[in-house]
């Protein structure tokens, strides 16, 4: 198989996924009737991708559970507005639970109720 069509497999999957990716799982991805790539050249499909990355706003990280794509650090104050944090909402009743835990401790949820 053609080395390029396995990275465009490699990376295609990398950005479909949700969660990192081992090489066992991404050679999966190759029906057993067609060419079944190898771990070098999955890894080197990786390397590519890797090298690729490096004038772009993502990159290549391995980590424990496998391969997967991100933003590069120095992208974080920008694609951290993609995120806005809203400030918590407590309702009266939380609060005065709280404040209830908070002078009376330890309580039971009995005495609270």
């Amino acid at each position: 198989m053609n080395p390029d069509i396995i990275k465009k497999v490699v990376e295609a999957a990398l950005l479909a996924s949700g969660k990192p990716l081992k090489i066992d799982r991404i050679m999966g991805l190759f029906a057993e009737g067609d060419f079944q790539p190898e771990k070098k050249d999955i890894r080197e499909a990786l390397e590519a991708i890797s090298e690729s990355c490096n004038d772009r706003g993502i990159e290549l990280r391995e980590v424990a559970s496998g391969f997967r794509l991100q933003v590069k650090e120095d992208m974080a104050p920008w694609i951290s507005r993609l995120w806005e944090e809203k400030p918590q909402r407590y309702t009266r009743a939380l609060l005065e639970t709280l404040a209830l835990i908070a002078y009376r401790q330890p309580v039971t949820r009995g005495e609270i109720e």
